[in-house]
């Protein structure tokens, strides 16, 4: 009987959790970083000097920002000719459930907190947008009367937890501006264009893209990533795998080129040469990266993950400090961080605990061209022809002199053969 009594009190609890339980709301689109991408560089996903959502709020290091906040937020009010936030408070009470529907971790916020939270951020990253327009310029504005500022600001609103769902900067830009959605599309990427990654021109969104934009990070990928609808087919028969280091490449004849007027994602391979648009790499390239790869792999798991293709693919590349050489000399890499070996290992550890779809891989057809250049051994022997004997006019004049040497010599014997 007590151990029946203790089956039913389990059950009593499990039926009480599963009526709470209102399962995972299809909107999520704001993560966590889980803790084996965190741990390769936890400060890559840390705010520096600015909190937006919930998931940061309230954290010291990040206080300062929140009197800028309501600094931006009077000078709105002021530049608007209006005394009081209600009407803005309001529009933000009625978004609040679906708001708080796109965090995926619990939110402890009361309903007061996390509409003060989603005013105050919301309008911030508008205003900063806007005095970047001349909008909403302010001679005495703390943020950009600091250089270093801006540079921190820039990487803080491009991190994957440090963000305000799209909808709700496009209803406070509505309330604000009284303008279109991408009117605010357009001055939101003109601020990101500052991150100078070269990813190319912004793709133009249509009006139906537009309302799918998750935050800001998302809208930064969708604009700059090719049209997920315009793939490259996998040619039948391919299995997907890596190919050898850059370095061995080059002895196996494969020659890299620079691509002129490209966006990041724009390489490809014809006639034993690799081309590959020019990447600067500095201090924020990094995070850059790894939050743009954050967002990949926390989404649909059927679209392509350029950012984290293109990383695999740069990782595939380089090994060791040769081939960061190697692929400065062609141009390939700009490297403004210091010694070869930086960007080597970060390169090395981009793509550690990252899941990739092998059969979606943007780079199949390309990997299965090279593979299929240096398996051919006469590619292998012209390649070590150019390499020790034509790589310089002086070894050209001895290869050339043995050559005639040789065929004097076989010449002489037939002559003189009985």
């Amino acid at each position: 009987m007590e151990s029946a009594s203790i089956v039913e009190h389990v059950s009593i609890s499990i039926d009480e959790k599963l009526a709470r339980h209102s399962g995972l709301p299809r909107e999520r689109c704001i993560f966590k970083v889980h803790e084996k991408l965190r741990k390769l560089n936890p400060d890559a996903y840390e705010p520096a000097i600015l909190a937006i959502g919930p998931y940061h709020r309230g954290k010291i290091n990040l206080q300062g920002m929140e009197e800028v906040k309501l600094q931006y937020l009077k000078s709105l009010l002021v530049r608007k000719e209006e005394t009081s936030a209600e009407r803005y408070v309001l529009a933000m009470r009625e978004l609040e459930e679906k708001a708080r529907k796109c965090y995926a971790e619990p939110v402890g916020l009361t309903s007061d907190e996390f509409v003060d939270m989603m005013l105050l951020d919301g309008c911030f990253i508008i205003e900063l947008f806007l005095k970047l327009t001349d909008v909403a310029i302010d001679e005495n504005d703390r943020i950009f009367g600091t250089c270093w500022m801006g540079y921190f600001l820039l990487l803080d609103l491009i991190l994957f937890e440090n963000q305000l769902p799209f909808f709700v900067l496009l209803k406070l830009y509505a309330l604000i501006e009284g303008t279109k959605p991408e009117e605010f599309v357009y001055i939101a990427l003109n601020f990101f264009a500052f991150s100078n990654q070269n990813l190319g021109k912004p793709r133009i969104l249509d009006m139906s893209s537009i309302q799918e934009v998750q935050h800001l990070l998302d809208l930064l990928h969708r604009s700059r990533c090719p049209d997920p609808f315009v793939r490259t087919e996998k040619r039948k028969g391919i299995k997907w795998g890596r190919i050898q280091c850059a370095s061995q490449l080059e002895k196996a004849g494969i020659k890299f080129k620079k691509t002129e007027d490209s966006n990041l994602f724009d390489i490809t391979y014809s006639n034993g040469t690799l081309k590959i648009p020019n990447l600067t790499i500095e201090e924020k390239t990094e995070p850059f990266f790894r939050n743009l790869i954050a967002h990949e792999q926390y989404g649909d798991s059927t679209n392509l993950h350029y950012i984290t293709h293109y990383c695999f693919l740069m990782d595939y590349l380089i090994d060791d400090q040769e081939d960061v050489s190697l692929l400065q000399r062609d141009e390939i890499i700009t490297n403004c961080l210091g010694g070869d070996e930086v960007v080597c290992n970060m390169f090395n550890k981009l793509c550690h605990n990252l899941i990739i779809n092998d059969d979606l891989f943007s780079y199949n057809n390309i990997l299965d061209d090279v593979r299929t250049h240096c398996r051919k051994r006469r590619n292998i022997w012209m390649a070590t022809l150019r390499r020790d004997y034509f790589n310089s006019p002086w070894a050209l004049i001895s290869f050339l002199a043995a050559f005639v040497l040789l065929v004097l010599t076989i010449t002489q014997t037939v002559f003189a053969a009985p």
